[in-house]
This record gives C-alpha cells, structure tokens and sequence, in this order.
C-alpha cells in the first residue's frame, strides 16, 4: 500500500528531527571537524533551513522532547532501578524478614531480583535449620536456665547484679519495686530513672559508698576467704534509709577474679522510724522515772518522821502507791509499743591490720600527708562502718594539716577495756577548729556520712582530743576513737542469690571500656533512648508545649520493651481540634498531669549516660530546647536521627517517612501517633539500620554523626 507524502513526511519527521539534532549537536560540540566536513555539513542543512523554517523549529523541539525522555527512561533502567534493587537486597542480606525485593526498569532487573529472592529462601532455609539444631542443643541450657528462674521466683529481697562499673545486669520485680518508691518522678514512669538493663547503680547508692565496699571485697579475697561480702546503710537523696548487702560475682575457680558483684536492698526507713519512736518512749520513760523516783524519795523521807499524823501519812502512802502504779502503766504501755529491738546502724566485723591500711591510703591520696602507721595485733577485729570511719579519719587528718604544708600522721590500733582505740596522732602545735565533732565531713564520701559525732555514734562509742608527751620528745595531740571489739574473724552469713531473673542481660558481663570518646565507640556497644514527643501543634516558638514523652532503651543490641518512660503532660493552654484527631490525647486526659517542668528532671535522669535516638529528632529537640532556660535542664548527649540514617542507607527512596521506612525495612508499625508507640516503631527501624550502615563502613558513633550531617535532610530547622 502506498502511503501519500504528507503521512510519510509525519512518520519520519520525529526520526528525522533526531538525527538533524545529533548532526547540529556533534557540529557544536565537535569544532575541530575538519573544514571540508563542516562545509559539507553547512552546505546540506542550510537548503533546508531556508525552505522549511517553521518545520525544523518543530523538528527541534520535539527531538529535545524524545532526548529528554530517551535519557529518563535510561536514567531509570539503568541506574535508579538497579539502585533500588542493590538497596532491596542488602536489607533482605541482613533481615529474612524483609520484604522480596522487586526487579523494576527491564526485564534482566527483573530476573535479577527472583535470583536474588531465590537465594535468600535457601539462606533462609538454610539459617532455619541451623537455629533448630542450635536450639536443640540448648535446650538443655534453657531448662536449667528456666529452673532456675523458678526456683528464685519467691525471693522476697531485691536484688542487683552489677557489672564492675556499677552497670546493671540484672534486677528483679522487688528491686523495680523499691527503686520506684525511691524515686521522684511523676506518676507512672516512677523508678524508670533508677533502674534499668545497662544504667548505673551510682543513681541509687553514691560511687564512692559502693568502691569503698568493693576495696574492702577485694582484700577479702585476696586472703582467700569464702564467702566474702560488705553490709553497709546509706541515705538516698530521696530520704530513704537503705541497708546493702554486696558480695562479688565470681566464677567456680577460687582464684578466680571478681566479674560484677550482687548487690541485696533493704528499705529500713520505717524500721528506723519505729525505732527513734521507741528511744523516743524510753526518752520519755526515764524523764518521767526521774520525776517519779523523786517523790517517791520525798514520801518515804517524810513516813520516816514518828510523830507524822495518820492522815499526813496516809497521804504520804497514797503518792508512793500513785507513783508505783503510774510507772506501771508507763512500763506497761512501753512493753505493748515495743517491737523487736533492732541495730539501726549495721556494722561490718573488720580486721584491724585491714582498717589502719584503708585508713592510711585513704588520707595519704586525700590529704597528701605521709602517714605513718604502728603494728597492730593481727587478733584484733572490730565491728565498724569502714566507710563512715574512714571518712570521719580523714576530715580530721585534712584539719591537722591546716597551716602545716608538709606535715604528717600516725595511726594507732589497741585493745583497751574491751573496747578498741583508734588513734590519729599529731604534732601537738597544730590547731584545731572548735566544732570539729559536729562539722559536716563534707566530700565526695563524707556527704552521705554526717559528722563526726554521728558517726561515733553509730558505733555506740565516743571521739575525744587529748595530748600525750613522750620523754623528751615534742608533744603530740591525738584523736582517740573508742570502738567495739568483735569475734576474731568472724565471718558474716552467706548471701542468698534467690531471686527470679525477670529482667537480665548477661552479656553486660563484657561491657567495658568506657574511657575512650564517645565517637570513638562502636554503635552496637553504645546504650541508646529512642524518644518521641507529642505537642499542641507545629510551633515550638508560637507557643505549643509538649503534651506526652515516651521513651524505650536499646542496651547491648536488645530492645528493652520492659523499661519504658510513658509520660502525659499539663501543657496549661488548650489542645487544638486538628491535633487531637491525630494523637488523641484529650484536655481531660492531661488535666492534672505534671508539667513540663515537673516531668523533664524525670526523663532527663532516664536517658542520662546514653545516646538519644529519634525520627526526626530536631522537632523533638526544638521543644526541648526552648525549655532549658525555664528548667535548667539539659539535654548535651549525642543524638542519632533514623531519618538521617535511612536517608543514608537508602538514598534513592522515593519517602523517608517513619512509616515508609518501617515498610521497607519489615518493621510492623502499631500504636502510631502516640509518643511511646512512635518510639518503639523508631526502636525498631533503628535496630534494622545498624547492619545497613555496617554495610556501608559505619561502624562508630562519629562515623553515623559525619554520615548524617551529610544528609540531605541534615538542613532541615525548626
């Protein structure tokens, strides 16, 4: 069939235009042609610019047209739809889970990705296999593991296995429960800044109160003794009296050094409530007893009168028969208030030879006086709190030093009376202030330990000043401390390690190294807060205030779905309409919530010492910011954005949305729009992301921070 010229002319117009066009464009791009080529170029285009203008405009434009979308269309085979299915297929390397990866642009992507699916089924085959046997295998393990967690379920004590930087390992329902009546946060999130898988145990018992316990563990063991352990009581910032016990956790070898140690909590304020009320009743008794005493003296001096009249002394009868009969009933009703008698203050047997070292080391490192030290009879103990005595030595030390740089002490350990004195001695020249029993100790150690007074005290003795001479030689002054003896070598009752293990992590056990920067730290070594934040609107600076905080933690790997931060707070304005529909928190359910101010001193102490994660944290961050001046809270930990990050791993994503990140990666997303359901959604895609940007060479902190900064989104401000 014949076509006419117009439809043939229509048909090679487009071909024509394009090759016209790559003519022009390599004559342009192309000037060293040599002039005869050019020339005929010229010679064979200019004919037809003169008599088809209009039509080689057309030609040109629509050849710009099918180059334009000729070079999309490559862009797209070639390049973007391989970069998706490279992205796709590290995600299915590092999670079975993960969606099949999808083989778009061409027919050989596509046959690519089923090759690809194909061969992460067999992996997965593969891996399932291998975790059955390996589950076989430990099986054994688990029982044991899960009788174990029986047998201690019962335990009613509260127990903290700590590895040897105070980082917890292990907790159990009891101590959770105690740790939230220690504390001072809010509403339900009470105890989550205390305790928890990887925190530190100093946010419940100071560092200083726990080391010295430790230093005392580690002679112990050195002398080969079985079953070592300290006791110690100690005041928490929230008032609370508590009584430790600590024991080291070792292996079965006997030299074996000490991994962590155990820690048992007794909360004794009410026991030691009830026992100032009894010495408060036997204060009483003895004032009254006095009183009591004396008009009875009286009576009976007066029936000592022969010629007394018989209703005198009747009458004098009568006050003797009342006084005897109201010490009666006070004694009586002293019997029927009196509990158990209890020590309020344990003390811990300790052998003399290893308090005058501890002593001595003590005051050499904080006073930097030479201390000289007498030998002490090796059948001597003591009943002490070490740390308090120590720490009451060392204040007076620091006091003898005043005004003689350079100066020295002495310490001396006897037996006198049955009792002990513990001497400090100095040069008698030396000055000491008026009030020194009742000072403050002050310092790290001596915060939590009174005055010296007190601590004399707890011991049932007594501290005094007094001067010696020795023949000719200078005369020196001493503080003498009187002590109670104990049983030569005693040794404290075994701890009991029975509690169920509800909440552990072992592998803790390893955790270390803490010294080196931050950055410098590998990310699956670091601990992380993943948080989120709901607000009246989008405007931190026009006014909208947070009204929830929700907060999970990442601790060696593992996502700790148990220790959660779930804060509703008072944002004292109102809530609009628009934003309710979204998170659905309603003024009625925030009235008489904390507010801002009362809830951030709570979540600041629970992710205090760890790294904060959240999507698209810097709106988060923004709140929070504007709220350091009214709070003083601040917030100077490193931060991790996961927006940042997939932008990262997956830079040619058409979305970088929290829900289409979860998508890709096999996250399965519930309980969006609230603050503690965002943060464990970001938890997740977190956790998936660390393999991806392993994948990439981002194995530390500072490697993660650079790699975000030079993100896309990394410019966004709020």
């Amino acid at each position: 069939m014949k076509l006419d010229r117009a439809r043939l002319l229509a048909m090679l117009a487009p071909g024509l235009a394009l090759a016209l066009w790559l003519l022009l464009g390599a004559a342009a791009f192309h000037a060293t042609l040599a002039p005869p080529v050019a020339a005929a170029l010229g010679a064979l285009l200019a004919p037809l610019a003169e008599s088809h203008g209009m039509l080689l405009v057309g030609w040109w434009l629509t050849a710009a047209a099918a180059g334009a979308w000729l070079v999309h269309r490559l862009a797209d085979v070639y390049v973007a739809a391989p970069a998706r299915l490279a992205e796709g297929a590290r995600v299915l390397v590092e999670d079975d889970g993960a969606p099949p990866v999808i083989g778009a642009g061409s027919s050989a992507n596509g046959a690519l990705a089923e090759a690809l699916n194909a061969l992460c089924a067999q992996r997965r085959t593969l891996k399932q296999d291998m975790a059955r046997l390996v589950e076989e295998a430990s099986r054994t393990v688990a029982q044991q593991r899960d009788q174990l967690g029986a047998l201690l379920a019962e335990l009613q004590q509260s127990v903290v296995v700590c590895n040897l930087e105070g980082r917890i390992l292990l907790y159990n329902a009891r101590a959770r429960a105690l740790c939230q009546r220690l504390s001072r946060a809010p509403g339900a999130t009470a105890g989550a800044e205390l305790i928890g898988l990887g925190r530190s145990i100093h946010g419940v018992i100071d560092a200083a109160l726990i080391s010295h316990a430790r230093e005392g563990l580690d002679r112990r063991i050195a002398r080969g003794e079985p079953t070592p352990a300290a006791r110690f009581v100690t005041h928490t910032p929230s008032g609370h009296l508590l009584k430790v016990s600590l024991a080291p956790v070792r292996s079965a070898q006997p030299d074996a050094p000490a991994t962590g140690f155990v820690l048992l909590l007794d909360d004794i304020t009410e026991d030691d409530e009830a026992e100032a009320h009894q010495s408060q009743r036997w204060l009483a008794l003895t004032e009254a007893g006095r009183s009591a005493l004396a008009n009875i003296q009286a009576a009976l001096d007066m029936l000592d009168y022969p010629d007394l009249e018989p209703p005198d002394r009747e009458r004098f009868h009568q006050v003797v028969r009342d006084e005897v009969a109201t010490l009666g009933d006070r004694l009586s009703a002293l019997a029927a208030d009196a509990a158990e008698t209890r020590t309020r203050w344990p003390l811990e047997e300790m052998h003399g030879v290893d308090l005058i070292a501890a002593a001595a080391h003590a005051i050499g490192a904080e006073t930097q006086q030479a201390v000289a030290t007498q030998a002490v009879d090796a059948a001597l103990w003591l009943r002490v709190d070490s740390f308090a005595l120590i720490a009451a030595l060392v204040f007076l030390a620091r006091l003898t030093a005043t005004g003689r740089p350079g100066g020295g002490v002495e310490l001396r350990l006897s037996r006198a009376d049955g009792r002990a004195h513990l001497d400090l001695l100095f040069a008698g020249g030396a000055v000491v202030s008026t009030g020194w029993q009742n000072a403050p100790l002050g310092g790290s150690a001596g915060a939590a330990c009174g005055t010296v007074r007190e601590v004399v005290e707890r011991h049932g003795g007594e501290v005094w000043l007094e001067h010696e001479r020795q023949g000719a030689a200078a005369p020196r002054a001493l503080f003498r401390f009187l002590l109670p003896l104990a049983a030569g070598g005693a040794e404290p009752a075994p701890i009991a390690l029975e509690s169920r293990p509800e909440f552990y992590d072992f592998d803790l056990f390893a955790a270390g190294d803490g010294g080196h920067a931050q950055d410098a730290r590998t990310l699956e070594s670091l601990a992380y807060t993943v948080f989120d934040s709901e607000t009246t609107g989008l405007d931190p600076a026009g006014g909208d205030e947070i009204i929830q905080i929700g907060a999970t933690r990442i601790v060696n790997g593992k996502l700790l779905r148990s220790e959660c931060f779930d804060q509703l707070v008072d944002p004292r304005r109102s809530i609009p309409e628009a934003g309710i529909a979204i998170h659905g928190i309603r003024p009625a359910m925030v009235r008489g919530q904390p507010t801002i101010a009362e809830a951030l001193p709570a979540f600041h102490a629970f992710v205090s010492d760890t790294v904060l994660v959240g999507h698209n944290v810097a709106f988060d961050l923004r709140f929070l910011k504007l709220k350091e001046e009214a709070t003083g809270i601040r917030f100077e930990q490193p931060v991790l954005d996961t927006l940042l990050l997939a932008s990262v791993t997956h830079p040619n994503a058409e979305s970088q949305s929290l829900d289409a990140i979860a998508a890709r990666l096999g996250v399965t997303v519930s309980g969006r729009h609230t603050a503690l359901g965002d943060a464990l959604v970001c938890a997740q895609v977190f956790l998936k992301l660390l393999p991806l940007l392993r994948q990439q060479g981002i194995h530390t902190l500072g490697d993660a921070r650079a790699a975000s900064e030079a993100s896309y989104y990394a410019r966004l401000r709020y």
